[in-house]
């Protein structure tokens, strides 16, 4: 792509969720949610490819019936009530489509069909822009209106997504789909402890992002797709696929890796307000997610493949590091113990 188009996607992308971060008026803030969607569509189908083309009609009939609902359900607000500020929203008919609305942003279940098709369909870069940046808008406006939402309907979303997000990933062998049902279970835990303390739903959402931008740059610098890939990938850059199996671990929720903390504090917090079940149903189908995630860091590490010559390593010329990988890799899997540092700043 022409590196001028790349750049002005680019800076509507980051006007787009600035003016959806800042704004108070529902107005403003569906127009900043329409700006990033109109800016990734090219992002998408930029390989002209049949599945980036299915990526990209799937992805904007979803994001646009969502918009339209959220600019919906903000006019029946205003209807009723006279005011237009996000934080007002008080009519339960504009609340429960508001929700409806948010989990189609975002890939709650039941509105989760469309994010493992688009990310399959778009390439690793533009998979990881859809698994984070794009999750900020609707991670914000879910965060100023998570008061007057209704907790039954978001505990069950919730558990629901933690799920179905560690089931449909068991038996998946493209990466890019594992990352989606990733995704979708990590939501699932966002969306449980939102109601009783959305600085810590930002803060797992925080390294989520970190997380996630890692394990996609990785496997974007070995070229990795799908786990036949996977299992070739260390002979060719094995500190690389060490330090990969690493930040899965972490992603996974493993102590003494950074991914533990926002599970431990989830956890913590929901014991604290009575949601005893709901953290041990969340925490057991956890292990769900578990299962994939050791499975790939088997398959990148563990596993070798077959090789035609006596050497374990192949030929390949020695590539220079890249200082971004080694700087989110470190941060991805030794931040626990600047937890309390953390909590402080939440």
């Amino acid at each position: 792509m022409n590196p001028l188009a790349t750049l002005i996607f680019s800076l509507s992308m980051l006007l787009g969720t600035t003016l959806t971060i800042s704004s108070n008026h529902w107005v403003l803030a569906w127009m900043g949610l329409e700006i990033n969607t109109f800016a990734i569509l090219p992002l998408i189908s930029k390989p002209h490819h049949p599945r980036a083309i299915e990526a990209t009609i799937k992805y904007f009939l979803t994001q646009a019936a969502a918009s339209a609902t959220i600019l919906f359900s903000s006019t029946i607000n205003a209807w009723h009530t006279g005011q237009w500020d996000i934080t007002q929203l008080t009519n339960p008919l504009s609340c429960l489509l508001f929700t409806a609305a948010i989990a189609m942003k975002l890939g709650l279940v039941p509105f989760h069909f469309w994010l493992p098709e688009v990310l399959q369909g778009s390439s690793l870069i533009t998979a990881l822009i859809l698994s984070t940046v794009m999750k900020l808008p609707p991670i914000s406006i879910l965060y100023l209106t998570s008061h007057s939402l209704n907790p039954t309907l978001l505990t069950t979303m919730a558990i629901a997504s933690t799920a179905l997000g560690g089931w449909m990933g068991l038996n998946q062998t493209q990466i890019r789909k594992i990352l989606a049902f990733s995704s979708i279970s990590h939501l699932g835990w966002m969306t449980a402890i939102i109601l009783y303390n959305p600085q810590l739903t930002l803060l797992t959402f925080y390294l989520y992002v970190l997380l996630t931008t890692t394990t996609f740059l990785s496997l974007n610098s070995t070229k990795t797709l799908k786990l036949s890939t996977l299992m070739s990938s260390w002979s060719k850059a094995p500190m690389l696929n060490t330090t990969l199996m690493l930040i899965l671990l972490s992603l996974a929720g493993l102590p003494p890796l950074t991914g533990f903390l926002p599970k431990w504090l989830i956890i913590q917090e929901l014991t604290k307000q009575g949601m005893t079940t709901t953290a041990t149903l969340i925490a057991l189908l956890s292990l769900l997610s578990l299962f994939f995630y050791l499975r790939l860091a088997y398959y990148s590490t563990i596993t070798l493949p077959p090789n035609s010559t006596n050497a374990m390593k192949q030929w390949h010329t020695n590539k220079a590091a890249n200082p971004t990988i080694a700087a989110f890799a470190t941060m991805s899997t030794l931040l626990l113990p600047l937890s309390p540092l953390l909590l402080s700043s939440a």
